[in-house]
């Protein structure tokens, strides 16, 4: 049976998908509740699969949604290309020269695969450099003039007077337990409960240092067993019980071998969010190369919320 999904039932899923609820991506996208509820069930008809499930906690993703989820970006990303390559087809001088990108560990294996595929079909005979480095040391790179930009967490800046932040996607904070854990029986969790658990910290693009000062705002001291750079091992300690982890969204991959030890439950408790985005050295010209690939990340991320 041949398949008929539209562009807008692919934006339409992407917005719920990463607001996880229908009332945020309604007013996201300025359409009444009604509409994206029944355009997201005749999506899961023609593809006969459930891609949400659907609770009081909101709309959370399958492992077939969240595999979706991927597919749903790339045609929307291609879909850009191909009106940036029908729109520079009037004989544009085509950009060339050396661009420099500087990313985090963590950022490296979620947002840059993608954008970098697409800035190298966008500008072939731009030479692209990457350099991988913890984030004080990459603001010292982009200050210095030697990243031209980087993708990063762009709300936790040491030196935000000497640089330009311009986020790109917000991600929510949830509780990360064992499968088995207790805590599970609640639908949400509160601060409070998750400081009486021990604490898997994650000590990367400093999450820990974001997560420490809400600790010290509510004034618990929760006790913290590890800290480790590795996501695997925050995975796989969670995944046996050692303690539990609060972590940003993007970071949970449910689909993945993890997701049968590994569940999350939403915070009652307002956390910010951790915000990835571009950076870039305040007051200094934006070479073609590097102005290119902002405009094709702010493409990118709109395409996301279209």
């Amino acid at each position: 049976m041949s398949t008929h999904i539209t562009l807008r039932q692919f934006r339409y899923f992407i917005a719920v998908a990463e607001s996880g609820s229908v009332a945020s991506a309604s007013r996201m996208l300025n359409i009444a509740q009604s509409a994206l509820t029944k355009s997201m069930h005749e999506l899961e008809d023609e593809l006969g699969a459930r891609l949400f499930e659907r609770s009081s906690r909101g709309m959370q993703l399958t492992p077939r949604g969240h595999r979706f989820l991927a597919s749903a970006r790339k045609v929307i990303a291609s879909v850009a290309d191909a009106t940036r390559e029908r729109a520079g087809s009037d004989g544009a001088t085509e950009v060339s020269g050396v661009l420099s990108i500087g990313v985090t560990s963590l950022v490296a294996g979620y947002y840059l695969s993608d954008l970098f595929s697409r800035f190298r079909r966008a500008c072939p005979q731009v030479e692209v450099f990457v350099t991988e480095d913890a984030p004080r040391f990459l603001e010292h790179l982009l200050i210095n003039g030697e990243l031209d930009v980087a993708i990063m967490l762009s709300n936790a800046l040491s030196e935000p007077q000497a640089l330009v932040a311009e986020t790109l996607t917000r991600s929510p904070s949830r509780v990360w337990l064992s499968a088995n854990h207790a805590l599970l029986s609640k639908d949400e969790l509160t601060l409070a409960d998750c400081a009486e658990c021990d604490q898997i910290v994650l000590e990367a693009d400093r999450i820990d240092e974001l997560l420490a000062a809400v600790w010290a705002r509510h004034q618990l001291k929760p006790r913290a067993i590890l800290r480790t750079s590795s996501l695997e091992a925050v995975r796989s300690l969670v995944g046996a019980g050692a303690g539990l982890a609060v972590l940003p969204d993007f970071l949970y991959r449910p689909w993945t071998l993890d997701a049968e030890h590994v569940d999350v439950r939403p915070l009652r408790d307002a956390l910010p969010t951790v915000d990835v985005g571009l950076v870039w050295r305040r007051g200094s010209g934006i070479k073609p190369a590097a102005a290119e690939f902002i405009e094709l990340a702010r493409e990118s991320s709109r395409g996301r919320r279209a």
